[in-house]
């Protein structure tokens, strides 16, 4: 957690060709900051964040971190605020109809044809990932590929919406959103990250807007995804056609619904990222590590150069515990898509011949 300290939330290195955009789409104006230009062919780096957060405070640490340099230097990246959640947006109309997650993903297809943008790759954390892995599922030839942090594929069951509508009426939605990004025990102990976005949820975002937000991914539809199994679903099966890497935080809340996830993915294209010593924002506690298993992520699709990846190698302790238990069978073996076989794959990482989802506990 040595990085804590670099955490910053809206200040950001201004950089010149920086330009942001309010798009109009069909089911409303998104805000979107473009870094960068586009190089060739190749795809973005699309992010989309979760609640109570915007793309700032939401991946800031990540996007600065010095090691990320040399990943962004190959891409441009594109950032995407859920409609009224950016930096100093206006409360919404009085009768403005909220888009559901399910417009919301898309959104993102106009946001491509505006900027001229043939694919992305997708970063999204909780909501965002969600959205992101909507948008694959209705628009695969857009998405090349997805790291997933926090995502939960599942509708939220009526005992957790009668649980929330409770609380809503005994707890103020900052504490709410806090309960969603950290589990208990991180809200005990790292006090300063929590009062840091507890005073950045507060001050920093629309809190009508917060709401609206906020009760559009309560609303949230089931991904209806399933796990391909060759001679049986391979063909008609609903999963991600994509490489995708899903991480979670050894204590996020996020655990069970990032291990659901996983069992329904195609496991000769996931790769599951358990992050010990982390909580629900791994991308902002653990920058680094993030970055060097993006490094491989990127480079397994063909994107970038072998480079000298030592970080994730030195602090990874392979563990033969498994996230969940009914994980712990199946879920060993290395994203193989694009033909990459094991030039991407970090030292010490058994692969083995049955299709199955490699998970990694760093």
């Amino acid at each position: 957690m040595d990085e804590l300290q670099d955490v910053q939330l809206t200040e950001i290195k201004p950089l010149l060709n920086d330009k942001e955009h309010d798009i109009e789409t069909a089911f409303g104006v998104v805000h979107v900051t473009m870094r960068g230009t586009p190089k060739g062919n190749r795809p973005v780096i699309l992010t989309y964040h979760d609640i109570g957060l915007n793309h700032k405070s939401c991946f800031n640490a990540f996007f600065n971190f010095e090691d990320m340099q040399e990943i962004t230097q190959h891409f441009a990246v594109c950032h995407v605020d859920a409609p009224g959640q950016q930096e100093g947006a206006p409360p919404f109309p009085s009768g403005y109809q909220y888009p559901s997650m399910d417009e919301l993903a898309e959104m993102l297809p106009a946001v491509l044809t505006h900027l001229n943008l043939k694919s992305f790759i997708g970063i999204g954390l909780g909501a965002g990932a969600y959205v992101l892995s909507r948008c694959a599922l209705s628009h695969p030839d857009l998405v090349e590929g997805l790291v997933l942090i926090n995502v939960d594929p599942c509708a939220k069951g009526w005992i957790d919406w009668a649980a929330s509508k409770f609380s809503g009426w005994t707890t103020n939605i900052v504490d709410i959103v806090l309960a969603h990004h950290f589990g208990h025990e991180e809200l005990q102990a790292n006090l300063d990250l929590i009062q840091t976005y507890r005073l950045h949820i507060a001050q920093d975002i629309n809190q009508e807007n917060l709401q609206m937000f906020l009760t559009s991914y309560n609303s949230r539809r089931d991904l209806e995804i399933e796990r391909p199994v060759l001679g049986i679903n391979e063909n008609t099966a609903k999963t991600l056609k994509c490489p995708a890497l899903l991480v979670v935080g050894d204590n996020s809340p996020a655990v069970e619904a990032v291990v659901e996830c996983n069992s329904r993915l195609d496991p000769t294209k996931t790769t599951l990222l358990k992050m010990a010593d982390c909580g629900g924002l791994p991308q902002v506690v653990q920058p680094g590590k993030l970055t060097e298993a993006f490094k491989y992520f990127v480079q397994g699709m063909g994107y970038m150069p072998a480079a000298s990846m030592t970080r994730l190698m030195r602090s990874r302790t392979h563990s033969s515990s498994s996230v969940g238990s009914g994980e712990s069978v199946r879920s060993r073996s290395h994203t193989s898509n694009h033909g990459e076989g094991s030039a991407g794959t970090p030292e010490g990482i058994d692969l083995q011949d049955a299709p199955q989802t490699m998970e990694v506990s760093c």
